[in-house]
């Protein structure tokens, strides 16, 4: 066995991470460190922003960087990456107390639902051309009779009237809705079923746009959106009438690819912050990171999120082959959200009272992750995606 191989060299042909993106990981790693977690250190616990003048620094300097709105296509103002490197992004950005929901306390800017670049160009020049790309928008799909099966379950309608469409209904658990300037709603302009939606991009100031806020075990809270009689011209239909489930169907696999980057990144911030606990501190005259269950906590943890990894990068390099990967999607969203749940409950136990203590951003991630494994779709209902693709047919009789 050659001197390199022994020094743990990775061998040659092995797969790894192209080296620009192994840069990019590592430029937003060093953001983070340096320019969001001194000033979160500042901030209460509970916080999800960023103090106004601290957040228009780091928007420049993420700007200067090349860091801006990374979904959004570069002729239109973002960084225009590519599915794998938004997940390289996603991951490091996510390593920050508020970063499960705000990645890098939103020094990257907001990127716009991507199906408003399926739209018009005066709906583009209207809502996400350069000098306004970086706000905070929101997508209504979720109603309260369900939300996992948006095909069947969006009863609000938008019914057309002569230069507008009239637009009633409700949507819940929307995030951002209290907070954006426009945003897409998907309502019902026919008959049953998914080619009965249309998409429309709505603004929350309109007349007849009522929201409440839902309180939830995370700091940044969903709401709740009312439609009483809106009126949306005719020109803020996105696409074509009856095929707003494309678009929402669009947005949701695709999302969930970078999703699922983001817990891996909580996950792994967790698990180191277990690690270094764990070579510190001593217990019965031994450190604790030579206690085996200890041990073996780790170990398990290190080996899930390698394996939740590699299925986000394989999604997303499928995605950037152009190929299909639906299926890929809801695999990597299952086991990197289920992967995360496990990783910082591990990184709890092993830090004890110290991992439930508010100083440490542990116990917050926990409540995070929870929901995670419901946000994006259930990890049921993704489930039920991948069962089909396995058996076909059979899985409908």
């Amino acid at each position: 066995m050659s001197d390199t191989q022994t020094r743990g060299a990775i061998p040659e042909g092995t797969w790894e991470l192209p080296h620009e993106l192994q840069l990019l990981g590592q430029t937003v790693a060093d953001f983070v460190r340096k320019e969001i977690l001194p000033e979160e250190a500042k901030l209460d616990t509970e916080a999800y922003k960023l103090p106004p003048d601290v957040l228009a620094r780091v928007q420049a300097d993420a700007k200067a960087a090349g860091l801006w709105c990374v979904q959004t296509p570069e002729e239109h103002g973002g960084a225009g990456l590519s599915l794998l490197a938004q997940c390289v992004v996603a991951e490091e950005a996510a390593k920050c107390r508020m970063g499960a929901y705000v990645p890098a306390g939103a020094a990257f800017g907001w990127d716009p639902p991507n199906v408003i670049f399926k739209g018009t160009q005066d709906q583009i020049d209207r809502y996400a051309n350069p000098d306004v790309l970086g706000e905070k928008t929101y997508v209504a799909i979720s109603e309260p009779n369900g939300g996992a099966d948006p095909g069947r379950s969006i009863q609000s309608t938008a019914k057309r009237d002569g230069d507008h469409y009239i637009l009633n209904g409700q949507k819940t658990w929307i995030t951002g809705g209290d907070a954006s300037r426009w945003g897409v709603v998907f309502a019902r302009t026919g008959g049953p079923g998914r080619k009965g939606i249309s998409c429309f991009v709505v603004e929350p100031e309109w007349e007849g746009v009522t929201v409440e806020t839902i309180p939830v075990i995370r700091p940044l809270s969903p709401v709740e959106m009312f439609f009483d009689n809106v009126k949306v011209p005719v020109e803020n239909l996105l696409g074509e009438e009856g095929r707003g489930f494309e678009l929402a169907e669009s947005w949701l696999v695709h999302g969930r690819v970078p999703y699922a980057a983001g817990t891996i990144g909580v996950a792994q911030a967790a698990l180191q912050m277990a690690i270094d606990y764990s070579k510190e501190r001593s217990t019965f005259g031994k450190r604790l990171a030579q206690r085996q269950a200890i041990q073996w906590m780790l170990a398990d943890s290190d080996i899930e999120l390698r394996a939740a990894r590699l299925l986000t990068y394989q999604a997303a390099w499928k995605a950037d082959a152009g190929k299909n990967y639906k299926l890929e999607a809801s695999i990597a969203k299952v086991y990197a959200t289920e992967t995360a749940g496990r990783v910082v409950d591990r990184a709890m136990q092993v830090l004890g009272g110290m991992g439930v203590a508010k100083e440490l951003p542990l116990e917050r991630w926990y409540r995070e992750m929870r929901i995670k494994r419901i946000g994006e779709g259930p990890s049921e209902i993704h489930r039920m995606v991948i069962a089909r693709e396995l058996l076909g047919a059979a899985a409908k009789d």
